[in-house]
């Protein structure tokens, strides 16, 4: 192989070896502006408390999430946890009724 076959080989190699690399910090940065966007629509909501029936609107927006890994309280049968508007909400999801809240505190 020649010098300049060596070098070929060598300046393909690494580009395919490296743009894995560059798409996975790429999707990094991607994933943590989403998370900080999610994290920064911070929305106080005093009436949420146990017995208060939650809007329809409010409850669809909310994303389930996964008691455990948050360290909430497992849900009764018929009940879900969803984070709303940075707060987390354990209500009824057939009539949105609501069991127990943990209002998010401002950062700021």
């Amino acid at each position: 192989m020649n010098r300049f076959s060596k070098f070929a080989a060598l300046s393909t190699l690494s580009a395919v070896l490296f743009s894995g690399v560059a798409i996975a910090q790429d999707d990094h940065h991607d994933n943590q502006a989403a998370a900080d966007a999610h994290h920064q629509s911070y929305v106080k909501h005093d009436e949420w408390k146990k017995g208060y029936t939650m809007n329809k609107d409010d409850w669809q927006r909310g994303e389930a999430v996964d008691y455990k890994t948050y360290h909430l309280k497992a849900p009764p049968r018929g009940y879900e946890w969803r984070e709303v508007d940075g707060n987390y909400v354990l209500a009824a999801v057939a009539t949105g009724i609501i069991a127990s809240a943990i209002i998010a505190a401002a950062s700021h």
